[in-house]
């Protein structure tokens, strides 16, 4: 945990929820099961490989010494996660988590739970596409937005924040959708977002009926049984895109599997949607650099050529 211990002697305290640690990005030999990050007042360290003991006792005698500096009299708020594929085993190491426990990211409130799950409500990863959202959402007041497995509504959140006149999210999961509207009643959002609980592939008919749309937002899970698989289920989605578009109309085509990278999606898209062309890639948050860019996530911004047809 060299690299993580030099990190905490070093960092400052952050404004807003962010990753303070990457070591899946395989930029810090030895750590690169670990990551850091911060949910005022608490941090969560998580591993994605088993943690002696020792190791979780070293790291939260550091984290307290620099606690001590950084927010001095401060009760220190502390979870480890310690996670794979499947499952996810929380446990508070220090202090509390606030109940409800809500952050700021962009300068929106967002709800988290750190001592359930194996995701937690936002993923920080996503920042800066919640940001383009938002800019983006400023530039075209009045536009329709549709953002499909919309989990907890951060899109949605950013979209409306910007300007948009209308949101509909779809999510299977009602928890998540739940959650949803708790956020955008923190920001003040009453007005404009529909939360619909249906399965993506299975009320096609309803979305293209609500459309079309100037911006839609496309984040599905890489590997969830019963939902989505990145390999089989981004052709899907990918050929009905271009019918829930408005002429010119936009797109965010979001990627989060390690095994898959830009050009699997690029040239999905070519295949089921031809129509609809490459604009840019989003940057991540710098603090998600990785070794490897076609491991980290992959955000595309698309958009419908001026002369295309459905």
């Amino acid at each position: 945990m060299h690299a993580l211990l030099n990190t905490l002697r070093q960092m400052t305290l952050p404004t807003e929820a962010c990753r303070v640690f990457h070591g899946r990005g395989g930029l810090h030999p030895g750590c690169e099961a670990i990551t850091l990050d911060w949910y005022a007042p608490v941090w969560l360290l998580t591993s994605f490989a088993p943690v002696a003991e020792a190791e979780l006792a070293a790291f939260g005698q550091a984290l307290a010494a620099r606690w001590a500096d950084l927010a001095p009299g401060q009760s220190l708020n502390w979870v480890f996660q310690q996670r794979d594929e499947m499952r996810a085993d929380n446990r508070l190491m220090a202090g509390a988590v606030p109940e409800p426990h809500v952050v700021a990211l962009d300068g929106a409130r967002l709800q988290v739970h750190l001592l359930r799950g194996q995701n937690h409500g936002v993923f920080l990863d996503m920042a800066e596409g919640h940001r383009w959202v938002r800019e983006w959402a400023a530039a075209h007041p009045g536009a329709r937005v549709l953002n499909l497995f919309a989990y907890t509504g951060a899109f949605s959140v950013a979209a409306l924040r910007g300007g948009a006149a209308r949101v509909d999210n779809y999510d299977m999961a009602r928890g998540p959708l739940a959650l949803a509207r708790r956020n955008h009643a923190l920001n003040g959002l009453d007005q404009g977002a529909g939360f619909l609980p249906h399965d993506v592939f299975t009320s096609w008919g309803r979305i293209v009926r609500h459309g079309p749309y100037n911006l839609v937002v496309m984040d599905p899970p890489s590997h969830q049984k019963g939902s989505f698989v990145a390999e089989k289920d981004w052709a899907r989605l990918l050929r009905r895109l271009p019918e829930l578009l408005a002429p010119e109309g936009e797109a965010l085509l979001c990627l989060n599997s390690p095994k898959l990278g830009e050009d699997f999606l690029r040239q999905t898209l070519a295949e089921a949607a031809p129509m609809v062309e490459v604009v840019s890639r989003l940057p991540n948050p710098a603090a998600f650099a990785d070794a490897d860019p076609q491991r980290a996530l992959k955000v595309l911004h698309v958009r419908r050529a001026v002369s295309a047809r459905a």
